[in-house]
């Protein structure tokens, strides 16, 4: 075999073994089923995550609507390459209630979930495809509207963030669903620092933050997510909305405990977490 025909060989097992990960994790979502351990070989970049990620997008059977940013750990940016990671949030896994309505989060047994207080970003224009590099004052200029939500971090595999984010980014940035509460009045006037917010889980409170928890404040988040979507060909586009950062810490849930999470003046989102249910593909 011809070294040109043994690096094809090469490629095609790569490929073959990435898309075989994706449909294993895009199953047992579908199917609200438990992963026992990380269903191939780990990657060991960014780089094969998101192959992993993109081939999951292809086979999962709805629309993108939107991306979730999270932090990588410190400890792991150096090796990794980068401070963020990104994953999509698919349009049934919208949620966007009335005043004082419960948000029902469908946990799969045995996986991961988990609740996270959230300032979104709503794009109100479309993203130049060929623009890879924003700063975070360009990237405002996209912007919509800000919103206060809530994350449902969730996954089949219960283990995801201890694997690391390499994992995370390949399981769709272990995201599961996104609740979007009401717009926030006169937010580019305020600093990050004066929009609070807590999360409380089952009556007690877990976590304490404002928008500047988010490690540079939301935008450049979002700075991040508009370089990272047009250099894989799918730029943000208006309509869409952008999670930025857990700004009181990632809570763990299982079904049968309720959250509330306060925004102050800016208003509740109260959800509940209940085992998840099969979906239709």
């Amino acid at each position: 075999m011809t070294a040109k025909a043994k690096a094809s060989t090469q490629l095609d097992a790569a490929v073959a073994a990435r898309t075989d990960v994706a449909r294993r994790f895009v199953d047992a979502r579908l199917g609200a089923r438990a992963l026992p351990g990380y269903p191939g070989e780990v990657p060991a970049s960014m780089a094969e995550a998101y192959a992993v990620q993109e081939l999951a997008i292809g086979l999962y059977p709805d629309a993108i609507v939107g991306w979730k940013v999270g932090r990588i750990p410190l400890q792991l940016q150096a090796q990794l390459g980068d401070e963020r990671l990104a994953g999509p949030t698919f349009r049934r896994f919208l949620r966007m209630p009335a005043g004082g309505e419960t948000v029902a989060l469908g946990a799969i047994p045995g996986g991961f979930a988990a609740v996270e207080a959230e300032f979104v970003y709503r794009i109100g224009t479309d993203a130049p495809a060929e623009k890879t590099q924003w700063t975070a004052a360009e990237a405002l200029d996209v912007v919509a509207a800000l919103h206060i939500g809530v994350e449902f971090a969730g996954s089949p595999l219960k283990t995801i963030n201890d694997l690391g984010s390499a994992v995370v980014a390949s399981d769709f940035g272990n995201n599961a669903a996104l609740i979007v509460g009401p717009e926030i009045e006169g937010w580019r006037a305020r600093a990050d620092e004066t929009l609070p917010c807590e999360t409380w889980i089952d009556g007690r409170q877990v976590g304490v933050g404002t928008a500047a928890s988010v490690p540079g404040g939301p935008a450049p988040a979002l700075a991040f997510l508009l370089g990272h979507c047009a250099a894989r060909g799918r730029p943000l586009k208006a309509g869409m909305y952008v999670t930025t950062g857990a700004a009181t810490g990632i809570h763990e849930i299982s079904a049968g405990q309720s959250a509330r999470i306060s925004f102050g003046e800016h208003g509740e989102i109260f959800c509940m977490a209940e085992d998840a249910r099969p979906t239709a593909g």
